[in-house]
């Protein structure tokens, strides 16, 4: 825990170091975004959320030496990381120079560093008004955990490094942030309670990918005569719907995770047809036997 305190105000941040720091943050990312494999992994969501980039700032205001020096140091950090994110995204994107479009957004949040790193650098204060700033930076990684552990658990093992990251990282702010022992105590509890919390709910309410995948058989149109299953129900549940706006009677699939199964349709003559199916999160591939 020593080594990790260490990460948390026990760095010499030069303007070098920060520089250094921006710029391999920022190729880390834009490779992360390039490597098709890594696509919908604990390893890509670095390019969409927040929940690294809160560390990063956070390790940066605890290693800083004064609210200015933090606020201006914050802003130098993004203000480089981002844009390389895209920039060397560009020659292997079909959008060009016009990925930039997707910077907007990040160079808003890139000027509001400032006063960020300005406030933040009150956590360092070892008060309670610090532990209240720190508040909204775990709130945003606990929203990144209901993200990622939902996903995790419709698509087993995906998302369960960047779900572990986050649970982690919240629980340990307040212990390595703060010296003040009532504020660690309260500070644990409530990111326990939080992620308690958080993860009863996703188990209560868990994601489901729900889609029609198929309205003929064979080239019949299939009618509320036919009857489907999937092969394994633990994959979800299949049935024939009607759908008002195509005027057609269509197979309705509620996923309930990924993975592969077959999809078993017997028509009105009592003939068996099967299908292989491959589902993935918020699309599949079906493929008649």
């Amino acid at each position: 825990m020593n080594k990790i305190k260490k990460l948390f105000g026990g760095i010499d941040l030069s303007w070098k170091n920060l520089i250094i720091f921006a710029i391999v943050a920022g190729v880390y990312t834009a490779v992360m975004a390039l490597i098709p494999g890594l696509k919908y992994t604990s390893f890509s969501t670095i390019v969409a959320t927040y929940e690294v980039w809160i560390l990063f700032g956070i390790i940066i205001i605890m290693n800083s030496k004064s609210n200015i020096d933090s606020a201006l140091k914050c802003f130098v950090f993004f203000l480089i990381s981002q844009p390389l994110v895209y920039l060397l995204q560009v020659p292997f994107n079909e959008l060009g120079w016009g990925l930039f479009g997707y910077y907007k957004f990040w160079f808003i949040l890139t000027i509001a560093c400032i006063p960020m790193g300005f406030i933040g650098y009150f956590i360092k204060k070892d008060k309670w008004y610090g532990y209240l700033i720190l508040l909204p930076m775990i709130f945003l990684t606990l929203v990144s955990y209901y993200t990622y552990f939902k996903n995790f658990t419709f698509d087993y093992p995906r998302y369960f490094l960047i779900s572990l990251f986050c649970v982690v990282v919240s629980l340990i702010y307040p212990i390595v942030i703060f010296n003040n022992k009532t504020i660690k105590k309260i500070g644990v509890v409530v990111s326990a309670v939080a992620i308690i919390a958080v993860t009863a709910f996703v188990f209560a309410n868990p994601y489901v990918y729900t889609t029609e995948i198929m309205s003929m058989v064979d080239g019949r149109d299939i009618t509320e005569d036919y009857s489907v299953e999937l092969e394994d129900d633990k994959f979800g549940e299949a049935s024939i719907e009607y759908i008002e706006e195509l005027e057609c009677y269509m197979v309705h699939v509620d996923f309930k995770r990924s993975g592969h199964t077959k999809l078993i349709v017997t028509t009105p003559e009592g003939e068996t047809k099967l299908y292989d199916l491959a589902i993935a999160r918020d699309t599949f591939t079906i493929e008649a036997e």
